[in-house]
Order: structure tokens, then sequence, then C-alpha cells
């Protein structure tokens, strides 16, 4: 199913069944060359999706409720009808079967970009979404969680954005909760660069496949990019089961960010769906 056809069933009121969620996981390997940082978006949105230029920030003049007013390529921070992120309540069962996630365990740069902790991909890591390839640019780490449950956050949300050949994105959405230290994410956390414009490597290959709960039951609706210039160009997943972090890890990055989500946004005539 084509993205535009997915998101006029959708505001049509539609019960969708749609290839997603499976509990496959892919292993293929791939290329272990290090991908480009992202910087600030060009006008297309998906070049760079989200945490570029120095405008917009959390708090202050800057802040999400001013976005749509800091430049015209923010407008849809404002005026747009599709934005992210929700609140996850009232969704439509359905059956979301299909998604393949193919990572492998490799080198990643973390980058500290002014807005949060990101880590940038090596190239050859994927999805395959309705039988489209999505190639992975980065993930990163928003506290609190962005998206809600029932009107209630979760202590972190990670993100891993996937570009399509044609511009369009898919990311994952994993919530992380206080419990065990998670020994992937100490990898990423162990040169955490403290400053904005600071980057580091990894100290070894990072399996971020382990960044994913075990159950694929997750939300799915069409949105936005959750910073400016929050294009509505992004079909969402968000898993529904979170995953177990330190406390410890949570204020690491919390030092550094105390709070960096956008605040949920208007739901409008989208639906929400999800396979559990």
């Amino acid at each position: 199913m084509r993205r535009r056809d997915f998101v006029r069933l959708l505001s049509a009121g539609a019960v969708v069944s749609c290839p997603l969620c499976s509990s496959a996981l892919a292993t293929e390997s791939g290329k272990d060359a290090p991908a480009p940082a992202h910087g600030a978006a060009k006008p297309a949105a998906a070049e760079n999706p989200g945490h570029g230029g120095g405008l917009w920030s959390y708090e202050g003049t800057g802040a999400p409720e001013h976005w749509g007013d800091l430049s015209p390529e923010y407008r849809a921070c404002g005026a747009g009808s599709q934005q992210s992120p929700l609140n996850l309540d009232n969704r439509r069962p359905s059956l979301l079967s299909g998604l393949s996630v193919d990572w492998q365990p490799g080198p990643f740069e973390v980058v500290n970009n002014g807005h949060t902790i990101q880590a940038n991909a090596a190239p050859g890591n994927g999805v395959m979404l309705e039988g489209k390839r999505y190639d992975l640019l980065q993930f990163h780490f928003h506290h609190p969680s962005e998206h809600q449950v029932d009107g209630r956050p979760y202590s972190m949300e990670a993100h891993f954005v996937h570009k399509s050949a044609e511009g369009n994105l898919a990311v994952l959405g994993a919530f992380l909760t206080p419990g065990r230290e998670h020994g992937e994410l100490k990898k990423v956390w162990t040169r955490l660069p403290h400053k904005a414009g600071q980057k580091a490597s990894t100290p070894g290959p990072v399996d971020i496949r382990l960044l994913l709960p075990d159950s694929r039951a997750c939300y799915r609706y069409a949105g936005s990019l959750t910073t400016p210039p929050c294009s509505e160009i992004v079909d969402w997943l968000v898993f529904r089961d979170p995953i177990e972090v330190s406390a410890g890890q949570i204020a690491q990055f919390a030092r550094l960010y105390p709070a960096n989500a956008r605040p949920v946004q208007p739901q409008h005539r989208r639906f929400i769906l999800g396979n559990f």
C-alpha cells in the first residue's frame, strides 16, 4: 500500500490491514563505512530528519509553541494537521504484519547536536515496510518520552530514523523505562559527547537490535518529524513494550538534556492502529 493511500484511508476512518510489525529480525551483513552526519533540513526535509539548525529549542523564545513562527520553513510546526508526537490511546485493532528489521552490529558515530545525543549509522542498515526499503540514517533520544500512552510519558524514548529512496521517512520508536542496566546502550554512553558539536565513536560494535523490545506489538500512524521543520512525511511505528535501562543511564542523559520532548499534538482525524 502506498503511503498516500494509507493516509487517505486513515482520514476516511477505515481500518487498514497492511504489512507491518512482524517478529522477523533479518541479520544480513552490511558495510562498515560510517555514514555522514545529518545537518540542517533542506526544504524537502527528508535530507536531514530533524535536530538541525540553531533557531529552535525546547524553552524560552525558541520553545515548541513558537516553532511555527521562527522560520517559513517551520510553518508546518504550527499549521500542520498531522503533527507528532501523539498520545497513543483509543487505538484501532488492525492486522499489522511484515516489518523486517535489517540491522547488524557495527560502530556508530555519536554526536551531541545541541538538541539530543544522536548516533549516525553506517550504510547497509534498514527496514522493509510494505515491500519498500528504508535505510537507517541515525537514532537519537528524548527525555521524557515524546509519545505518551493513555496520557502518561515514559522516562525516555529512542527514535530510529529511516529514509526511503523517495525521501519519505519511517521512524521506529522505543520507550525506555528504569530497570536493569542495558549493555548496548552502555556502549553508546561510554564516550558520550558532553558539549554541543562534539563527536565520538563507540568503543566497538553496538547491536542496536537489542534496543528494541522482543515483542513487535506496536502502534502505527501517519505523522511528522517531532522537531523543526515538522515535515509531515513520517510513518510512525511505536512499540508497545518498553525496554529496560538503568536509572543511572537515564540520569546520564538527563544531565545533558533534562527536557527535550515536544508536547503531544492534536490527533485531528487520524486513527492510531495497533496489532494487539
